[in-house]
This record gives structure tokens, sequence and C-alpha cells, in this order.
């Protein structure tokens, strides 16, 4: 993949590609189709290309400014992917269809009136009985009679509760970070709309509630990978590697907003603007840790970062980074070595631009 910056409001970009018309349909589909100036296909063989494949096609774009880093993202996540073998591919499809896991045995369901909020261990839900207000404990179910009160009111009231939970001992790490509820599943956030709740973020699989996240896959201009090792003393998932940067959406957040904090805290990078980002899609990940029920939707982009970048850490939650090929981190996924919530990230990152 090859840029030609202009002196003009446009860019060329070169899209590598074995199936033209297939990439064709994804750069319509990627951006505002009325920005593309110009689009015509060469046969030319681009073997000398590091990403390049025999048999490729190039694909020569004129498009607007705002448009060609969403593209260029879009485009090295497919150069990413087509290192990977085809056996590679399927082992991602298999993480994503076991991002959902099945409760173990008792968990008890947590509802405000007649709205499901969340899943807990049978202990979790006996110690929220306990400090919670109009509660009523079933054997399957605890029902929370709040359904009538403002956001607010609930909000308070959930909160003072799990003070008291953290207060004796139950909720371990706890951050003083706000992150809101939003009922409905499998769908981004409605950051324009007001939450049902909002609790510390701890709280949330205490209490087995979906929380939703941002990841960013960061691609270098010749398709290789920039991943972080999470910091030795991170609370959760101590050592273990990241994509370039992940984060939790705290109330008050826009994922544009996340995705730019998070990129500077975490891998000291700027992003200029929030096109930058190349959406690709979420995923829903929900399983049993030792804190409690985790469920959160990751929301996932693609980006482009310069060739001469290096990330460097700014807040102390990433201890190193490496760049890594695709047959590299495919390894390290492999081994265990990648966070369960980054290795479904880069597999729905990757899969979006390369359904195999």
């Amino acid at each position: 993949m090859g840029v030609v910056s202009t002196p003009c409001r446009v860019l060329t970009i070169i899209a590598l590609t074995s199936r033209p018309m297939d990439r064709l349909r994804s750069v319509s589909q990627s951006t505002d189709f009325k920005e593309i100036e110009r689009i015509h296909f060469s046969s030319r063989r681009l073997q000398a290309h590091p990403c390049s494949h025999p048999g490729d096609h190039a694909i020569v774009v004129q498009i607007g400014r705002n448009a060609v880093t969403t593209l260029l993202g879009h485009t090295l996540a497919h150069a990413f992917a087509k290192t990977l073998t085809l056996s590679a591919q399927s082992a991602l499809c298999a993480l994503l269809r076991s991002a959902r896991q099945t409760p173990p045995k008792g968990y008890v369901a947590l509802f405000c009136g007649s709205q499901a909020l969340g899943l807990m261990p049978p202990r979790h839900a006996k110690g929220l009985n306990s400090v919670l207000d109009h509660c009523t404990l079933h054997e399957h179910a605890l029902v929370w009679n709040a359904l009538h009160q403002t956001p607010s009111h609930r909000s308070a009231q959930l909160q003072a509760a799990l003070l008291q939970l953290r207060d004796q001992g139950h909720i371990q790490g706890w951050r003083n970070e706000a992150f809101y509820y939003w009922p409905k599943a499998d769908a981004s956030p409605d950051t324009q709309q007001p939450a049902f709740l909002q609790i510390e973020r701890a709280g949330f699989r205490f209490l087995g509630m979906m929380s939703h996240a941002v990841h960013i896959n960061g691609f270098t201009p010749d398709a290789r990978m920039w991943c972080g090792q999470r910091s030795a003393g991170k609370a959760t998932d101590p050592g273990m590697w990241d994509n370039v940067t992940a984060g939790g959406l705290s109330a008050g957040e826009t994922l544009a907003s996340c995705a730019s904090r998070e990129l500077w805290e975490e891998a000291g990078y700027r992003l200029p603007a929030p096109q930058q980002l190349t959406p690709a899609g979420r995923v829903r990940i929900s399983r049993a840790t030792p804190s409690g029920w985790h469920d959160e939707m990751l929301q996932v982009f693609n980006l482009a970062l310069p060739a001469d970048f290096v990330p460097c850490n700014q807040d102390g939650e990433v201890q190193s980074f490496a760049c890594l090929s695709a047959p590299e981190v495919m390894a390290q996924i492999v081994a265990g070595q990648f966070t369960a919530d980054a290795a479904l990230a880069i597999a729905q990152g990757v899969l979006a631009t390369n359904p195999p």
C-alpha cells in the first residue's frame, strides 16, 4: 500500500489486492463515496512491495483528505490478514464464536424491576441484598425495586451499596472512575441519551453488568501491529499483551474521546482527527472471572500509524511495546499471552476486513 501526496485537496491511495472489486466495495463502505474523485484499476504486479502477493492488482484511488486515513487503516488490516494462514484465520473465527461463555451453574440474575441489569455468583447476590434497600432475593434472581426512580437516584443508591461492599472487602480494584450502563444489549453506547445509571467501574464485574470499551489495532505501513505489554502492577491481567491501546468507556465520554485519551495515555500518540480511526465492528465478551462476571462490549477500531512512530507509555499502565508480524501475533494469541479481550479485538479487526 502506498500513498502519494499532492498539493491539491486529494491524495492517491494504492491498495494491493487479488480481488479488486471486493476492495472497491470495501472502499465505498468505509468512507463517504462522494469524496472519491477517481478510481481505476491497474494490472501492475507490485511484488517488490512487502505486502504484495503474486496475482495482486493495484487499486488507485484519489480521495479527499478527510477520508484517506480511514482507508489506510482498512487496507493495512487487510494486508496484515493476508499473511495469516487459513488455519490461523479459522482459529480467529473460533475465538469470536466462543466470545460469550455460558454462566456457571447457580448464578443469580440481577434485575431492576423488569429491567435486566447483570449476573452474579450467589455470594455476590447475598452481599448486595444485605446492603441495598428494596431488594428481594429469589433462588435465581435478585430484584431491586427501583425502576420508578430517576437515573440519578438509582445511581446514588447502588453506588452507596457498592461502597459498603468495598469497605467490607468484597470488591477489589476500586478505581474512583464511573461507567455508564445502557440497558440495550449488542449495540453501540448511545452517549447522546441519559444512561440507565452510573456507578464505579469496579462494581460492573461484581454485579455482572455490561460495560463498554474501546480497542485499537495499530498497524504500521509494512502491515505489522504494535502491541503493548500490560504493567505487572495492573489489577487485571498483569504482564499480558494487548493491542496498541484499549480502555473502558468512562461516564461522559464518546467513543472518539475515549480512543483519543487512551491512545495518548497508553501509547503517547496524539490522534489528529477521529476520522483516522477505521471502525471495525464490535464484539461482546462474557466470562466468569475471580472478581465476578465480565460482560463487555468491545468497540474495535483499526488505525494506520506513521512509519516512524514508536509508542511511549504515559500513565505507567504499559511496561513495554513490540511491533509484531501477523504470524507472531497469532503465535502469542495461541500461547495465551494476549488478554482475552485483546485477542477478540484483534480477531474482529482483522476478520472485518478479510472474512475467510
